[in-house]
């Protein structure tokens, strides 16, 4: 008898559900939804680096996605799921109450942004951020020693305490928080009170400083001193945490009707979309795995023998089984990549938006036509330099105040060539993270491309494999983070042991590979070491 699992990836933008064969990782169905009220705009102001999505935004698109899904299968396919497991952008939490509801989801929060989750590329709270590294410093213990040496305004502590200090009614509304991640889990399961839901390794040790070293979160009088707002939170946080191979339960009887499926069905422990991407890509021992999107996510696993005592500087966190079980886990990314184009795609489409609104097949293909001629400029010709921190830089040595920057201009700069420069800067920040890594004595033997952009994009992989000097190959699936939550779903539901094993088997391998040009490897070793230069100076004349 077949047993099938669903993996369901909560990405940026929209959600999907895979339904999956569990012995061979074939496809049996997918379906993907936008959550409404982002789409819409609402909750969110890009002047301020605002980003909120709805609590309601996830469960309704979850019903629905999971609905689709079965409905598009083939008949009795429900019957035989046996296992569910979720990825979600990150670092995504909200304020609850003492019942674990997020505040959002009372009446008199319903429209407040600060009341919703907090969508990992919020940066409002730079001023936190800022906060926590300077007491860390200071501090008996670093407590972001395990998380790169550099605390983010991406990350949780700091959009927590943002919104504490910001919204008095919200924050006498509040007990605790929690992640998006662990939330999906907590409410398909019925655990939800702050103190017993099942926390995510993955999330906990690579976003809240959670380590083993200092039994679980920063200690209470190094979070009252950084605020006292934040008295009696840890307590009512989590000590343990587990890794994404383990069951947190089965669906409860309300949520086994409303999607659909059986109340034998198991939730598994829930992770960040890009370590369960790297899984479900095909990482291996010291092979960097590239989620690139919107952003971008660079996940590496490395032997404990291997680690050793070595803590990496400058990159968001290694942590014991967040990506795999039995393997420290390292990861590492940029606050922008796909995000820059569609930036540029924008300035280039304003005339058409404003005079042709109709025509969004227009708009739709500005980046397609820009590579194609961008790819057409010869490398000894692109004079035109770029950074690509337009949304702040995650790695090396996170910091969201600086901003990016075009030089290089001329009045022939053509759109291409400016276009050229945006993908070689994102380009020359993916180098920088691999130069970061193995500059610290972490090995990397390989390379592999997830995602939307891996997949559709050519002009943006060859470059990188120039930039970077190395083989890049694409994985196969174009689901790879719903196809690696399927992966763990079909582990916690005891149908393998390993996680390891789960890829064996349903792992669908590469399909692309690009090669490294030795001639373009050689010019782009001197615009790099341009790129940087320009880098230092843009930092400490604008930060």
């Amino acid at each position: 008898m077949k047993k099938y699992v669903i993996g369901i990836d909560y990405g940026s933008d929209s959600a999907r559900a895979v339904i999956v064969d569990a012995a061979n990782g074939d496809e049996v169905a997918q379906a993907v939804r936008k959550y409404p009220r982002w789409t819409a705009g609402k909750y969110c102001d890009p002047h301020k680096n605002q980003y909120r999505q709805h609590p309601n935004d996830y469960t309704e698109v979850l019903e629905a996605i999971v609905g689709e899904a079965l409905a598009e299968a083939p008949s009795g396919v429900a019957a035989h799921v046996v296992g569910l497991s979720f990825d979600t952008t990150g670092s995504t939490p909200v304020l609850i109450d003492s019942e674990g509801t997020p505040l959002a989801l009372k009446p008199e929060f319903a429209e407040n942004p600060n009341a919703m989750f907090v969508l990992w590329k919020d940066h409002t709270a730079i001023r936190e951020a800022n906060e926590i590294n300077a007491l860390a410093r200071q501090w008996e213990i670093d407590f972001t020693k395990y998380e790169g040496g550099i605390y983010s305004s991406e990350w949780v502590w700091a959009k927590m305490l943002h919104i504490l200090r910001e919204d008095a009614a919200v924050r006498r509304a509040a007990c605790s928080w929690v992640e998006h991640c662990d939330w999906m889990t907590a409410i398909l399961t019925g655990n939800t009170k702050p103190e017993t839901l099942i926390r995510s390794r993955c999330a906990a040790g690579h976003k809240a400083m959670w380590h083993p070293d200092w039994d679980g979160l920063p200690g209470e009088k190094f979070l009252t001193a950084l605020d006292p707002l934040l008295k009696g939170y840890r307590e009512r946080l989590f000590e343990k945490t587990e890794t994404s191979d383990k069951a947190v339960g089965k669906l409860t009887p309300e949520w086994a009707g409303r999607l659909g499926l059986s109340t034998d069905v198991v939730v598994g422990v829930s992770a960040f979309d890009c370590h369960m991407g790297a899984v479900g890509g095909g990482i291996a021992p010291n092979v960097l795995a590239r989620a690139i999107g919107t952003s971008t996510c660079d996940i590496l696993i490395s032997s404990y023998a291997s680690i050793g005592g070595k803590v990496i500087p400058g990159i968001c966190g290694q942590v014991d089984g967040s990506v795999v079980p039995g393997y420290a886990g390292l990861e590492a990314g940029q606050s922008g990549f796909g995000d820059i184009y569609a930036w540029f795609k924008n300035i280039c489409g304003w005339a058409i938006e404003q005079f042709l609104p109709e025509r969004e097949d227009l708009l739709d293909a500005i980046i397609p036509k820009l590579s194609e001629s961008a790819a057409q400029v010869p490398v000894e010709e692109s004079t035109v330099l770029a950074l690509d921190w337009m949304n702040g830089r995650r790695t090396p040595d996170a910091n969201q105040e600086v901003k990016g920057a075009i030089a290089g201009l001329t009045l022939g700069s053509s759109a291409p060539r400016v276009f050229r420069a945006l993908v070689e800067a994102t380009a020359f920040g993916s180098r920088a993270i691999a130069e970061r890594f193995r500059r610290e004595g972490v090995a990397i033997d390989g390379c592999i491309g997830l995602g939307g952009i891996a997949r559709k994009s050519p002009f943006v992989m060859q470059t990188l494999a120039d930039v970077m000097n190395m083989p890049i190959r694409v994985a196969a699936t174009d689901q790879t983070c719903a196809a690696g939550a399927a992966m763990f779903a079909a582990v916690a539901a005891g149908l393998f042991e390993r996680v390891e094993d789960a890829q064996q088997a349903m792992g669908k391998g590469f399909d692309q590979e690009y090669l490294p040009d030795p001639e373009r490897v050689a010019v782009y070793d001197k615009i790099y070491r341009r790129y940087l230069e320009f880098g230092a100076f843009v930092e400490k004349s604008l930060s």
